[in-house]
């Protein structure tokens, strides 16, 4: 039901995640991102605690793939053949783990600084698209998180309909610079997520002045702000 990216930025520190769904608010329960640490992804049959957990293995030290083995290796086996986890750690290892019971057709796959992973896919090569069209897509990490978007669907994206979708971001300024979802739309959730990113693109870093330093922030440009 679901198909994603982790992807990151070694220029910049940046680490991103595009992912969509036939499920609702798919962004909200699958994505974890932490500065300077990684992502994880967890989907499939999700279990919204693992990300945080391999997060915290990794800012402990350990790698994207010992990371996700010290938490796999915890989850009861029933449980864990229902998990699919996609790992990125801060110098662009790649980890996965699908378990023999995620759904239709499902898979991987890794490149330095770029995993993909999805299940119920039209095919596998919906994830050969998504990474290969960001990692040579030129721009922001968001512009070319939804490079490969575009190309994953136009690959066939999920067997079924997609109905959210999210893109999500994290630079060096404690939060979510980027953080853009639509948790529900009766069809074509990945084009009203490139609206939404258009409108986002030009405001990102005078939203994050206004966070780290409100005296320097630009004014907003709307009635009544007289600055």
């Amino acid at each position: 039901m679901t198909f994603s990216l982790l992807l990151h930025d070694p220029d910049t520190g940046e680490f991103g995640s595009a992912i969509a769904s036939s499920s609702p608010a798919v962004a909200a329960r699958c994505l974890n991102l932490a500065d300077g640490i990684g992502g994880v992804n967890s989907q499939n049959i999700t279990d919204p605690r693992l990300g945080g957990a391999i997060l915290s293995e990794m800012s402990a030290g350990k790698s994207a793939q010992a990371a996700l083995d010290a938490v796999v290796s915890t989850l009861d086996p029933t449980a864990a053949a229902y998990r699919q986890l996609l790992v990125i750690d801060a110098s662009g290892r790649t980890a996965v783990h699908s378990g023999d019971e995620a759904l239709g057709i499902f898979g991987s796959r890794t490149e330095k600084n770029a995993v993909s992973g999805g299940n119920m896919l039209a095919s596998l090569s919906v994830l050969d698209a998504f990474v290969e069209a960001s990692l040579n897509a030129s721009g922001r990490i968001e512009e070319r998180l939804f490079a490969g978007f575009t190309a994953a669907m136009a690959e066939g994206g999920e067997a079924g309909p997609v109905h959210s979708a999210g893109l999500s971001v994290v630079s060096d300024a404690g939060w979510r610079v980027t953080d853009l979802r639509v948790d529900w739309a009766e069809e074509g959730p990945i084009a009203e997520l490139g609206e939404l990113l258009d409108i986002w693109m030009p405001q990102r870093e005078d939203y994050i002045t206004r966070g780290l330093d409100p005296v320097a922030s630009p004014s907003y440009g709307v009635p009544g702000d007289d600055r």
